[in-house]
């Protein structure tokens, strides 16, 4: 009777592992947010981010530019990590990540942050390659968008971890309607009140979540926080998302990749 109770923990935990690698990382969720605001009341947002693509993935983000066009945006927002790793040998060419996400299509444009992986590659070069497929990256700056008879802003600072987030250079000039991108959401903490929604990554939402438990690890002083989904805080609203791959460890378990919709 032991011997069989042992035999079927042992397979249990095949079966998860089995899973955990090659079922829940492949999978890819859409989730849908709608949030009250007047000045924002319309505009229909695609948020994509943390992609880490890797060399054998075309199928991948070729999934990810046909469920981001089905939404018919307004904006698309990104905060980063298009690449994966370290080492350039386990990440597809900047070059062709960049080429793939040029088929998105939104009425306003693709605008995006830096991830602390795209810094640890080359951040000159990712950049470039975004800039020549329409995707506009923001290093502690802004631009405005004239949404039909209202101008709205969208502000991005560097990686906390690898660049030097400038918070109030990136918010110079801007009025509100603003959206804030950062890769990380311990900048969270720093967002003036008058932002009407920041959106942020990095976490993966721990990648790992052990029910009734969490994450075993979100990579955010804040430990699990801020690590996934809406956040209100002070009057404030962040959106972490989950992200597309995943990191250090090619695992997923209890925590889905996803695709973010936010309706106004």
């Amino acid at each position: 009777m032991k011997n069989l109770k042992f035999i079927i923990l042992i397979i249990l935990f095949i079966l998860l592992g089995c899973y955990s690698v090659f079922i829940e990382p492949n999978k890819l969720d859409v989730n849908h947010y709608k949030i009250q605001d007047a000045q924002l009341k319309g505009l229909k947002i695609v948020f994509a981010s943390d992609f880490h693509i890797k060399p054998y993935q075309q199928k991948r983000l070729d999934k990810v530019v046909e469920l981001i066009n089905a939404e018919n945006p307004d904006l698309v927002l990104s905060v980063g990590d298009f690449v994966s790793g370290h080492n350039k040998k386990i990440t597809m060419p900047i070059e062709d990540i960049a080429k793939g996400l040029g088929k998105v299509k939104s009425k306003y444009g693709f605008y995006t942050t830096l991830g602390n992986h795209d810094i640890w590659q080359d951040s000159e070069k990712i950049t470039k390659a975004l800039k020549n497929n329409g995707i506009k990256v923001l290093a502690n700056e802004n631009v405005s968008i004239q949404l039909n008879d209202q101008k709205i802003y969208i502000a991005g600072v560097e990686d906390f971890m690898t660049g030097k987030p400038d918070i109030y250079k990136a918010l110079d000039g801007t009025k509100s309607p603003t959206i804030l991108l950062t890769h990380s959401p311990d900048m969270f903490v720093k967002v003036p009140e008058g932002i009407n929604l920041t959106l942020a990554g990095h976490t993966h939402g721990g990648q790992i979540r052990i029910p009734f438990i969490g994450p075993i690890f979100t990579a955010s002083k804040f430990g699990d926080k801020y690590s996934k989904g809406l956040i209100e805080e002070n009057e404030r609203k962040l959106i972490t998302t989950t992200g597309i791959g995943t990191s250090i460890l090619p695992i997923r378990f209890n925590c889905l990749p996803e695709i973010v919709v936010i309706e106004f």
